[in-house]
Protein backbone atom coordinates (compact mmCIF):
# COMPACT_ATOMS: atom_id res chain seq x y z
CA UNK A 1 0.00 0.00 0.00
CA UNK A 2 1.25 3.30 -1.13
CA UNK A 3 0.32 6.76 -0.59
CA UNK A 4 0.64 9.09 -3.28
CA UNK A 5 2.59 12.59 -2.82
CA UNK A 6 1.69 15.21 -5.52
CA UNK A 7 4.26 17.61 -6.83
CA UNK A 8 5.06 20.67 -4.79
CA UNK A 9 2.92 23.21 -6.46
CA UNK A 10 -0.23 22.37 -3.80
CA UNK A 11 1.59 23.91 -1.42
CA UNK A 12 4.49 25.54 -1.94
CA UNK A 13 7.23 24.57 0.85
CA UNK A 14 10.12 26.35 -0.81
CA UNK A 15 7.70 29.32 -2.29
CA UNK A 16 8.06 32.29 -4.73
CA UNK A 17 6.49 34.45 -2.43
CA UNK A 18 8.28 37.33 -1.25
CA UNK A 19 5.98 38.77 0.89
CA UNK A 20 5.64 39.76 4.56
CA UNK A 21 8.08 37.50 6.75
CA UNK A 22 6.31 34.83 8.61
CA UNK A 23 6.51 36.07 12.29
CA UNK A 24 5.53 32.49 13.62
CA UNK A 25 7.65 30.70 11.46
CA UNK A 26 11.05 31.93 13.64
CA UNK A 27 10.36 35.15 15.37
CA UNK A 28 12.95 35.28 18.26
CA UNK A 29 11.24 36.11 21.13
CA UNK A 30 12.47 35.66 25.33
CA UNK A 31 10.69 32.19 25.71
CA UNK A 32 12.84 30.74 22.86
CA UNK A 33 15.83 32.54 24.12
CA UNK A 34 15.54 30.74 27.76
CA UNK A 35 15.08 27.47 25.88
CA UNK A 36 17.72 27.84 24.14
CA UNK A 37 20.13 28.66 26.33
CA UNK A 38 18.51 26.17 28.70
CA UNK A 39 18.84 22.98 26.66
CA UNK A 40 22.18 23.83 24.93
CA UNK A 41 24.00 25.83 27.94
CA UNK A 42 27.70 26.79 26.98
CA UNK A 43 26.68 25.57 23.36
CA UNK A 44 24.88 29.11 22.79
CA UNK A 45 25.75 32.41 22.08
CA UNK A 46 24.61 35.54 21.32
CA UNK A 47 24.86 36.54 18.00
CA UNK A 48 25.03 40.13 18.35
CA UNK A 49 28.48 39.34 19.97
CA UNK A 50 30.22 38.47 17.05
CA UNK A 51 29.47 41.33 14.91
CA UNK A 52 29.82 43.74 18.03
CA UNK A 53 33.62 42.35 18.12
CA UNK A 54 34.83 43.44 15.21
CA UNK A 55 36.97 40.33 14.93
CA UNK A 56 36.21 39.52 11.05
CA UNK A 57 37.91 42.79 10.77
CA UNK A 58 40.59 40.48 10.99
CA UNK A 59 39.88 37.87 8.49
CA UNK A 60 39.06 35.18 10.58
CA UNK A 61 35.96 33.07 9.77
CA UNK A 62 32.96 33.10 12.16
CA UNK A 63 33.31 29.55 13.59
CA UNK A 64 36.90 30.88 15.08
CA UNK A 65 35.62 34.06 15.95
CA UNK A 66 32.65 32.93 18.34
CA UNK A 67 35.58 30.61 19.49
CA UNK A 68 37.73 33.46 21.19
CA UNK A 69 34.81 35.73 21.96
CA UNK A 70 33.50 32.77 24.36
CA UNK A 71 37.33 32.08 25.26
CA UNK A 72 38.08 35.97 26.50
CA UNK A 73 34.83 37.43 27.57
CA UNK A 74 32.23 34.32 28.31
CA UNK A 75 28.99 35.28 29.13
CA UNK A 76 25.31 36.28 27.73
CA UNK A 77 23.68 38.96 26.51
CA UNK A 78 25.28 41.41 23.77
CA UNK A 79 29.14 41.90 24.08
CA UNK A 80 29.88 45.61 26.17
CA UNK A 81 32.17 48.06 24.47
CA UNK A 82 34.69 46.83 27.56
CA UNK A 83 34.40 43.38 26.42
CA UNK A 84 34.91 43.92 22.33
CA UNK A 85 37.66 45.99 24.11
CA UNK A 86 38.96 42.59 25.91
CA UNK A 87 38.71 40.93 22.66
CA UNK A 88 40.59 42.59 20.52
CA UNK A 89 43.51 43.44 22.67
CA UNK A 90 43.66 39.34 22.47
CA UNK A 91 43.40 39.19 18.94
CA UNK A 92 46.07 41.68 18.24
CA UNK A 93 48.42 39.35 20.62
CA UNK A 94 47.33 35.75 19.42
CA UNK A 95 45.88 36.06 15.65
CA UNK A 96 48.68 38.07 13.24
CA UNK A 97 46.96 40.37 10.38
CA UNK A 98 47.54 39.41 6.74
CA UNK A 99 50.78 41.58 6.87
CA UNK A 100 51.89 40.65 9.97
CA UNK A 101 53.49 37.46 8.99
CA UNK A 102 57.31 39.14 8.71
CA UNK A 103 56.85 40.36 12.44
CA UNK A 104 56.02 36.95 13.83
CA UNK A 105 58.64 35.56 11.95
CA UNK A 106 61.24 38.14 13.13
CA UNK A 107 60.31 37.25 16.75
CA UNK A 108 60.94 33.83 16.12
CA UNK A 109 64.57 34.79 14.57
CA UNK A 110 65.40 36.83 17.88
CA UNK A 111 64.69 33.47 19.75
CA UNK A 112 61.12 34.32 21.28
CA UNK A 113 58.49 31.91 21.72
CA UNK A 114 55.24 32.82 19.74
CA UNK A 115 51.63 31.79 20.87
CA UNK A 116 49.07 32.18 17.79
CA UNK A 117 45.48 31.22 16.89
CA UNK A 118 46.26 29.94 13.70
CA UNK A 119 45.56 27.46 10.89
CA UNK A 120 47.54 24.63 10.25
CA UNK A 121 47.69 22.01 7.68
CA UNK A 122 50.03 19.18 7.47
CA UNK A 123 51.71 17.41 4.64
CA UNK A 124 53.68 14.40 4.63
CA UNK A 125 57.11 14.18 2.61
CA UNK A 126 58.45 10.72 1.46
CA UNK A 127 61.81 10.89 -1.23
CA UNK A 128 64.94 9.82 -1.37
CA UNK A 129 66.27 12.24 0.74
CA UNK A 130 63.28 13.39 3.74
CA UNK A 131 61.02 11.26 5.28
CA UNK A 132 58.81 13.10 7.29
CA UNK A 133 55.81 15.76 8.44
CA UNK A 134 55.87 19.20 8.07
CA UNK A 135 53.46 22.05 9.23
CA UNK A 136 52.18 24.84 7.46
CA UNK A 137 51.33 27.66 8.48
CA UNK A 138 49.95 29.80 5.62
CA UNK A 139 49.11 33.05 7.68
CA UNK A 140 52.32 33.49 8.53
CA UNK A 141 54.13 32.46 5.63
CA UNK A 142 55.69 29.15 7.10
CA UNK A 143 55.41 26.44 5.31
CA UNK A 144 58.51 23.70 6.58
CA UNK A 145 57.72 24.12 10.19
CA UNK A 146 58.56 20.90 12.57
CA UNK A 147 55.83 18.95 13.96
CA UNK A 148 55.77 16.17 16.57
CA UNK A 149 53.99 12.81 15.91
CA UNK A 150 51.85 12.70 19.06
CA UNK A 151 50.38 16.12 17.21
CA UNK A 152 49.35 14.52 14.02
CA UNK A 153 48.22 10.95 15.29
CA UNK A 154 45.57 13.35 17.86
CA UNK A 155 44.51 15.26 15.51
CA UNK A 156 44.20 13.40 12.19
CA UNK A 157 41.91 16.32 10.85
CA UNK A 158 45.69 17.89 10.37
CA UNK A 159 46.26 16.00 7.32
CA UNK A 160 43.31 16.81 5.92
CA UNK A 161 41.56 19.82 5.61
CA UNK A 162 43.93 21.66 8.65
CA UNK A 163 42.59 22.34 11.84
CA UNK A 164 42.99 26.06 14.04
CA UNK A 165 44.62 26.03 17.40
CA UNK A 166 46.17 27.92 19.60
CA UNK A 167 49.85 26.88 18.98
CA UNK A 168 53.45 27.74 20.26
CA UNK A 169 56.00 28.05 17.94
CA UNK A 170 59.94 28.39 18.55
CA UNK A 171 63.02 29.08 16.19
CA UNK A 172 65.46 25.58 16.14
CA UNK A 173 68.64 24.97 14.80
CA UNK A 174 67.37 23.66 11.34
CA UNK A 175 64.33 26.05 11.40
CA UNK A 176 60.38 26.42 13.26
CA UNK A 177 59.26 23.83 15.79
CA UNK A 178 55.74 23.05 17.06
CA UNK A 179 55.82 22.86 20.59
CA UNK A 180 52.36 22.75 21.97
CA UNK A 181 48.98 22.92 19.87
CA UNK A 182 45.75 22.92 21.41
CA UNK A 183 43.17 22.58 18.95
CA UNK A 184 39.52 25.05 18.02
CA UNK A 185 37.63 21.73 18.31
CA UNK A 186 34.37 21.54 19.99
CA UNK A 187 32.88 17.91 20.93
CA UNK A 188 29.65 16.33 19.83
CA UNK A 189 27.65 13.81 20.67
CA UNK A 190 24.83 13.25 18.18
CA UNK A 191 22.33 11.36 21.33
CA UNK A 192 22.47 14.71 22.94
CA UNK A 193 21.97 16.33 19.76
CA UNK A 194 18.04 14.27 19.15
CA UNK A 195 17.30 14.70 22.64
CA UNK A 196 17.86 18.29 22.01
CA UNK A 197 15.31 18.21 19.66
CA UNK A 198 12.81 16.75 21.21
CA UNK A 199 12.96 19.72 23.45
CA UNK A 200 11.78 21.73 20.64
CA UNK A 201 8.64 22.26 18.36
CA UNK A 202 9.08 22.25 14.65
CA UNK A 203 8.97 26.05 14.39
CA UNK A 204 11.58 26.70 17.03
CA UNK A 205 14.03 24.07 15.77
CA UNK A 206 13.67 26.38 12.67
CA UNK A 207 14.31 29.14 14.26
CA UNK A 208 17.08 27.60 16.11
CA UNK A 209 19.13 26.41 12.87
CA UNK A 210 18.68 29.96 11.09
CA UNK A 211 19.52 32.11 14.49
CA UNK A 212 22.64 29.85 14.33
CA UNK A 213 23.54 29.95 10.45
CA UNK A 214 23.44 33.90 11.64
CA UNK A 215 20.16 35.10 10.62
CA UNK A 216 16.89 36.33 11.70
CA UNK A 217 14.28 33.95 11.08
CA UNK A 218 11.94 36.84 11.44
CA UNK A 219 13.38 38.44 8.44
CA UNK A 220 12.15 36.14 6.24
CA UNK A 221 9.02 33.94 4.86
CA UNK A 222 8.78 30.66 5.35
CA UNK A 223 9.63 29.63 1.81
CA UNK A 224 12.62 31.76 2.18
CA UNK A 225 13.66 30.32 5.42
CA UNK A 226 13.51 26.64 3.90
CA UNK A 227 15.70 28.01 1.41
CA UNK A 228 18.16 28.93 3.60
CA UNK A 229 18.11 25.89 5.18
CA UNK A 230 19.01 24.44 1.63
CA UNK A 231 22.88 25.30 1.90
CA UNK A 232 22.85 23.09 4.60
CA UNK A 233 22.39 20.38 3.62
CA UNK A 234 26.05 19.59 2.10
CA UNK A 235 27.40 19.19 5.45
CA UNK A 236 25.03 16.93 6.26
CA UNK A 237 24.68 14.83 3.18
CA UNK A 238 27.92 12.72 1.61
CA UNK A 239 27.85 13.40 -1.91
CA UNK A 240 25.52 16.35 -1.89
CA UNK A 241 26.06 18.43 -4.96
CA UNK A 242 24.06 21.53 -5.26
CA UNK A 243 23.78 25.04 -7.48
CA UNK A 244 22.58 27.91 -6.18
CA UNK A 245 21.24 30.57 -8.79
CA UNK A 246 20.95 33.98 -7.23
CA UNK A 247 21.47 37.44 -8.18
CA UNK A 248 24.36 39.36 -5.51
CA UNK A 249 23.41 40.45 -2.43
CA UNK A 250 21.46 37.35 -1.33
CA UNK A 251 24.02 35.59 1.32
CA UNK A 252 25.02 32.63 -1.17
CA UNK A 253 28.60 32.03 0.02
CA UNK A 254 28.13 33.68 4.16
CA UNK A 255 27.23 30.66 5.60
CA UNK A 256 30.07 28.78 3.69
CA UNK A 257 32.69 31.08 4.91
CA UNK A 258 31.67 30.73 8.85
CA UNK A 259 30.37 26.86 9.23
CA UNK A 260 33.40 24.96 9.40
CA UNK A 261 36.77 24.45 8.75
CA UNK A 262 36.00 20.97 6.55
CA UNK A 263 33.84 23.60 4.05
CA UNK A 264 36.51 25.02 1.39
CA UNK A 265 34.87 27.91 -0.21
CA UNK A 266 36.78 29.24 -3.62
CA UNK A 267 36.02 32.73 -4.68
CA UNK A 268 39.12 33.97 -6.91
CA UNK A 269 41.76 32.39 -8.69
CA UNK A 270 43.13 29.56 -10.83
CA UNK A 271 41.00 26.18 -10.68
CA UNK A 272 42.50 23.77 -12.36
CA UNK A 273 42.74 19.63 -12.45
CA UNK A 274 45.39 19.11 -9.94
CA UNK A 275 43.71 21.55 -7.53
CA UNK A 276 40.53 19.29 -7.44
CA UNK A 277 41.17 16.45 -7.97
CA UNK A 278 44.92 15.59 -7.28
CA UNK A 279 48.61 16.42 -8.49
CA UNK A 280 49.98 13.99 -10.64
CA UNK A 281 53.21 15.39 -10.43
CA UNK A 282 53.56 14.50 -6.35
CA UNK A 283 50.30 12.45 -5.78
CA UNK A 284 49.16 15.58 -3.66
CA UNK A 285 44.83 15.08 -3.03
CA UNK A 286 42.85 18.13 -4.44
CA UNK A 287 40.70 19.60 -2.56
CA UNK A 288 37.40 17.42 -3.11
CA UNK A 289 39.57 14.48 -1.54
CA UNK A 290 40.54 16.39 1.80
CA UNK A 291 37.29 18.73 2.61
CA UNK A 292 33.78 18.09 3.49
CA UNK A 293 32.35 20.35 1.16
CA UNK A 294 33.45 22.38 -1.67
CA UNK A 295 32.43 25.39 -2.64
CA UNK A 296 33.19 27.16 -5.82
CA UNK A 297 31.76 30.65 -5.43
CA UNK A 298 30.84 33.28 -8.46
CA UNK A 299 31.72 30.43 -10.86
CA UNK A 300 31.21 33.07 -13.79
CA UNK A 301 34.58 35.10 -12.44
CA UNK A 302 36.97 31.67 -11.34
CA UNK A 303 39.63 31.01 -14.15
CA UNK A 304 39.42 27.46 -15.01
CA UNK A 305 42.54 25.65 -16.39
CA UNK A 306 41.98 22.45 -18.82
CA UNK A 307 38.13 23.01 -18.61
CA UNK A 308 37.24 19.55 -20.54
CA UNK A 309 39.05 17.46 -18.34
CA UNK A 310 37.72 19.60 -15.02
CA UNK A 311 34.44 18.87 -16.56
CA UNK A 312 35.43 15.17 -17.45
CA UNK A 313 36.83 14.99 -13.77
CA UNK A 314 33.61 16.04 -12.11
CA UNK A 315 31.42 13.92 -14.01
CA UNK A 316 32.99 10.68 -12.97
CA UNK A 317 32.99 12.16 -9.97
CA UNK A 318 29.67 13.27 -9.05
CA UNK A 319 28.42 9.96 -10.53
CA UNK A 320 30.71 7.18 -8.66
CA UNK A 321 32.25 9.84 -5.61
CA UNK A 322 35.93 8.66 -7.12
CA UNK A 323 38.66 10.62 -7.66
CA UNK A 324 41.19 10.05 -10.40
CA UNK A 325 42.95 11.86 -13.42
CA UNK A 326 44.37 9.54 -16.61
CA UNK A 327 43.82 6.76 -14.64
CA UNK A 328 46.28 7.84 -11.66
CA UNK A 329 46.04 7.74 -7.48
CA UNK A 330 42.09 6.75 -7.80
CA UNK A 331 40.50 7.66 -4.27
CA UNK A 332 37.11 7.46 -2.95
CA UNK A 333 35.35 10.54 -1.55
CA UNK A 334 32.15 11.62 -0.20
CA UNK A 335 32.86 15.32 -0.24
CA UNK A 336 29.53 17.26 -1.65
CA UNK A 337 30.52 20.04 -4.64
CA UNK A 338 28.45 23.54 -4.55
CA UNK A 339 28.30 25.90 -7.61
CA UNK A 340 27.32 29.28 -6.94
CA UNK A 341 26.72 31.67 -9.90
CA UNK A 342 25.62 34.96 -10.25
CA UNK A 343 22.07 35.52 -12.32
CA UNK A 344 20.24 38.69 -14.14
CA UNK A 345 16.77 39.11 -13.11
CA UNK A 346 14.05 41.11 -15.03
CA UNK A 347 11.64 43.94 -13.41
CA UNK A 348 9.75 41.37 -11.99
CA UNK A 349 12.50 39.95 -10.16
CA UNK A 350 12.14 36.26 -12.20
CA UNK A 351 15.27 35.21 -13.83
CA UNK A 352 16.09 36.87 -17.33
CA UNK A 353 17.44 33.70 -18.95
CA UNK A 354 16.14 30.74 -20.52
CA UNK A 355 17.78 28.45 -19.80
CA UNK A 356 18.48 29.46 -16.09
CA UNK A 357 22.05 27.47 -16.74
CA UNK A 358 22.84 29.88 -19.94
CA UNK A 359 24.86 32.65 -18.01
CA UNK A 360 27.26 29.63 -16.66
CA UNK A 361 30.39 28.96 -18.35
CA UNK A 362 29.91 26.81 -21.18
CA UNK A 363 31.32 23.91 -20.54
CA UNK A 364 29.32 23.58 -17.20
CA UNK A 365 25.98 23.72 -19.07
CA UNK A 366 26.40 20.19 -20.26
CA UNK A 367 23.10 18.49 -19.21
CA UNK A 368 25.60 15.26 -18.40
CA UNK A 369 27.04 17.41 -15.77
CA UNK A 370 23.85 19.29 -14.65
CA UNK A 371 22.02 15.57 -14.21
CA UNK A 372 24.72 14.86 -11.76
CA UNK A 373 23.95 17.61 -9.27
CA UNK A 374 21.13 16.85 -7.15
CA UNK A 375 19.34 19.87 -7.65
CA UNK A 376 18.74 23.85 -8.00
CA UNK A 377 18.27 26.22 -5.09
CA UNK A 378 16.56 29.10 -6.67
CA UNK A 379 18.51 31.64 -4.76
CA UNK A 380 16.20 34.43 -6.11
CA UNK A 381 13.67 33.79 -4.42
CA UNK A 382 15.49 34.91 -1.54
CA UNK A 383 15.18 38.55 -0.53
CA UNK A 384 18.29 40.75 -0.61
CA UNK A 385 20.11 40.57 2.55
CA UNK A 386 19.03 43.74 4.37
CA UNK A 387 21.30 45.67 6.86
CA UNK A 388 21.14 44.24 10.77
CA UNK A 389 17.78 42.91 10.48
CA UNK A 390 18.32 40.22 8.16
CA UNK A 391 20.72 38.74 10.74
CA UNK A 392 20.39 37.20 14.12
CA UNK A 393 20.14 39.61 17.41
CA UNK A 394 19.35 36.58 19.81
CA UNK A 395 20.99 33.31 20.91
CA UNK A 396 22.08 30.38 18.45
CA UNK A 397 24.47 28.20 18.42
CA UNK A 398 27.72 28.78 18.89
CA UNK A 399 29.36 28.43 15.09
CA UNK A 400 31.96 26.07 15.17
CA UNK A 401 29.77 23.09 17.49
CA UNK A 402 27.10 23.92 15.10
CA UNK A 403 29.36 23.06 12.24
CA UNK A 404 31.01 19.93 13.93
CA UNK A 405 26.86 18.33 14.50
CA UNK A 406 25.96 19.35 11.26
CA UNK A 407 29.28 17.31 9.52
CA UNK A 408 28.86 14.58 12.19
CA UNK A 409 25.19 14.24 10.75
CA UNK A 410 26.36 12.86 7.80
CA UNK A 411 27.76 9.77 9.39
CA UNK A 412 24.17 8.81 10.71
CA UNK A 413 22.42 6.52 8.36
CA UNK A 414 19.56 6.53 9.96
CA UNK A 415 17.72 8.66 7.85
CA UNK A 416 19.23 7.42 4.71
CA UNK A 417 17.84 3.99 5.44
CA UNK A 418 14.33 5.58 5.74
CA UNK A 419 14.30 7.60 2.69
CA UNK A 420 15.81 4.44 0.78
CA UNK A 421 13.17 2.42 2.17
CA UNK A 422 10.15 4.62 2.22
CA UNK A 423 10.69 7.24 -1.07
CA UNK A 424 10.17 6.15 -4.76
CA UNK A 425 9.05 8.02 -7.67
CA UNK A 426 5.74 7.02 -9.56
CA UNK A 427 4.32 7.19 -12.56
CA UNK A 428 5.29 5.35 -15.68
CA UNK A 429 8.67 6.39 -16.89
CA UNK A 430 10.36 7.53 -13.75
CA UNK A 431 13.92 8.39 -13.95
CA UNK A 432 16.63 6.34 -11.66
CA UNK A 433 18.53 9.42 -10.99
CA UNK A 434 15.53 11.74 -10.18
CA UNK A 435 14.56 9.34 -7.25
CA UNK A 436 18.48 8.99 -6.03
CA UNK A 437 18.30 12.41 -5.76
CA UNK A 438 14.73 13.18 -4.46
CA UNK A 439 15.70 10.53 -1.41
CA UNK A 440 18.95 12.25 -0.74
CA UNK A 441 17.94 15.24 -0.59
CA UNK A 442 14.97 13.97 1.34
CA UNK A 443 17.36 12.38 3.95
CA UNK A 444 19.08 15.81 3.86
CA UNK A 445 16.00 17.51 4.98
CA UNK A 446 15.03 15.15 7.77
CA UNK A 447 18.77 15.44 9.39
CA UNK A 448 18.11 19.18 9.69
CA UNK A 449 14.66 19.14 11.05
CA UNK A 450 13.90 15.69 12.39
CA UNK A 451 17.46 14.60 13.28
CA UNK A 452 15.80 12.23 16.22
CA UNK A 453 13.68 10.04 13.74
CA UNK A 454 10.25 11.66 14.83
CA UNK A 455 8.09 12.34 12.08
CA UNK A 456 4.66 12.01 10.51
CA UNK A 457 4.32 11.09 7.33
CA UNK A 458 2.11 14.23 6.73
CA UNK A 459 5.22 16.43 8.39
CA UNK A 460 7.49 14.23 6.05
CA UNK A 461 5.91 14.88 2.83
CA UNK A 462 5.97 18.10 3.55
CA UNK A 463 9.19 18.91 4.65
CA UNK A 464 11.55 16.79 3.32
CA UNK A 465 9.69 15.39 0.30
CA UNK A 466 8.23 17.86 -1.26
CA UNK A 467 11.37 20.05 -1.29
CA UNK A 468 13.45 17.32 -2.47
CA UNK A 469 11.33 17.00 -5.39
CA UNK A 470 10.81 21.22 -5.85
CA UNK A 471 15.12 20.88 -5.85
CA UNK A 472 15.72 18.51 -8.16
CA UNK A 473 12.92 19.74 -10.49
CA UNK A 474 14.92 22.77 -10.97
CA UNK A 475 17.54 20.16 -12.41
CA UNK A 476 15.30 18.12 -14.37
CA UNK A 477 13.53 21.51 -16.00
CA UNK A 478 17.19 22.54 -17.13
CA UNK A 479 17.56 19.54 -18.86
CA UNK A 480 14.01 18.92 -20.28
CA UNK A 481 14.41 22.23 -22.32
CA UNK A 482 18.21 21.69 -23.54
CA UNK A 483 17.90 17.54 -24.39
CA UNK A 484 15.74 15.77 -26.70
CA UNK A 485 17.22 12.58 -24.89
CA UNK A 486 15.74 13.66 -21.50
CA UNK A 487 12.15 13.95 -22.99
CA UNK A 488 11.46 10.06 -22.91
CA UNK A 489 10.48 10.31 -19.06
CA UNK A 490 8.20 12.18 -17.38
CA UNK A 491 7.83 16.08 -17.17
CA UNK A 492 6.84 16.00 -13.40
CA UNK A 493 8.63 14.47 -10.95
CA UNK A 494 6.00 12.48 -8.61
CA UNK A 495 6.73 10.30 -5.39
CA UNK A 496 5.27 7.79 -3.31
CA UNK A 497 5.20 7.30 0.36
CA UNK A 498 5.74 3.37 0.63
CA UNK A 499 4.02 1.75 3.79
Amino acid sequence: MATTVLPPEDEMILSDDLGAPTPSFGDTDLVLEEKIEGVFGSLSIDKRRLPASKLQSRGVPGYVAEWVIDTVVPGRGPLSLEDAAKVQKWAAKFIPKPDEGATVRNRLLMGQSVKLLTPIQVDVVINKSRQERIAKLPMIGISDAQISDDVVENNPALLKQGMWGVTDLLKISDGVAITGFRPMQASVDLDLWKEARREFNLEEWRSLLLLSMGYNPAAFTAGEAMLLLCRLLPLVQKNMHLMELAPKGTGKSYIFENISPQVRLVSGGNISPAVLFVNNANSTPGLLARYSVVVLDEVQTLKFDKPEEIVGGLKGYLANARIARGGLHEMASDCGFVLLANITLDAAQRPAKDPLISELPKFLQETAFIDRLRGLIPGWQIRKLSGSKSFASGSGLKADYFGDVLIALRHDLEADSFCAQRVELSGERPYRRNEESVRALASGFMKLLFPHGEVSDADFTKYCIKPAVKLRQGIWDQLYTLDAEYRQFERDIKCRIVE
